[in-house]
C-alpha cells in the first residue's frame, strides 16, 4: 500500500520565492492552493472598485492595489485580495515588494468557488491584522455588500446589506457609490 508523503508547511517567505509562471496560487496555512481565473463580471467589478479608489486616493499617501499584490496574513498564509488599500507604501524601497502585511481596507469579490474561504478563513485572517479597518465582501450575483468595520481594538461591526447601499470608508474619508461599484459601462 502506497503512503502519502508528508511535506512540511511552507512559510510565507518561501512561498513568495516560488515562480508560478502564468499560474496563480495562494498560501493557505502552509499549503499551496492553486487559484482559477475569474469571470468577466468579477473582473469588471474588481476594476470598478480599483478605479474608484485610485482616483480619490491619489496624493493622500494611500493607494489601491489589485490582486497582483499579496497580503501576508501570518507566517504561513499569503492572500491576494481583489483590491487592497495600503498607506505609505509607494516608495522606491517598496518597488520590488511582493507582499505587505499592513492593509487598511480589503475587498473580496465573491464567486461560487471562493465564497466559503473568503467569508470564513480569509475574514478571520484579515481581522487578525491590526492595521485592517474595513473588509468588504462584494456579491456580484446579488449586487450586495457585506461590510465589516473595526469599531475598537478587538470589536467589529458586521453588516450584510439586503438592499443597495453606498460604501462608507471612514478611515479614508470617502464613500463609494453602490452604482459605481456595480457599473456595467
Amino acid at each position: 500500500m502506497a503512503t502519502q508523503p508528508v511535506y512540511p508547511p511552507l512559510t510565507a517567505d518561501e512561498f513568495l520565492d516560488i515562480d508560478f509562471g502564468e499560474k496563480k496560487a495562494e498560501l493557505d496555512n502552509g499549503v499551496i492552493r492553486m487559484m482559477a481565473g475569474g469571470t468577466a463580471r468579477h473582473a469588471k467589478v474588481q476594476g470598478n472598485i480599483f478605479l474608484a479608489l485610485g482616483t480619490r486616493l491619489r496624493g493622500t499617501g494611500c493607494a489601491p492595489y489589485n490582486s497582483d499584490m499579496a497580503t501576508k496574513t501570518h507566517d504561513l498564509s499569503i492572500r491576494y485580495p481583489d483590491v487592497s488599500v495600503f498607506c505609505n507604501r509607494d516608495t522606491p524601497a517598496n518597488d520590488d515588494a511582493k507582499a505587505f502585511d499592513d492593509p487598511h481596507i480589503l475587498f473580496e469579490v465573491l464567486s461560487a468557488g471562493t465564497a466559503r474561504t473568503d467569508l470564513r478563513v480569509k475574514l478571520d485572517e484579515y481581522k487578525a491584522l491590526a492595521s485592517v479597518d474595513t473588509i468588504v465582501f462584494v456579491d456580484i450575483a446579488t449586487e450586495r455588500l457585506r461590510i465589516v468595520q473595526r469599531t475598537g481594538a478587538h470589536a467589529w461591526q458586521d453588516e450584510s446589506h439586503e438592499a443597495p447601499v453606498d460604501l462608507p470608508l471612514p478611515l479614508l474619508g470617502l464613500v463609494v457609490a453602490h452604482d459605481e461599484i456595480f457599473a456595467r459601462d
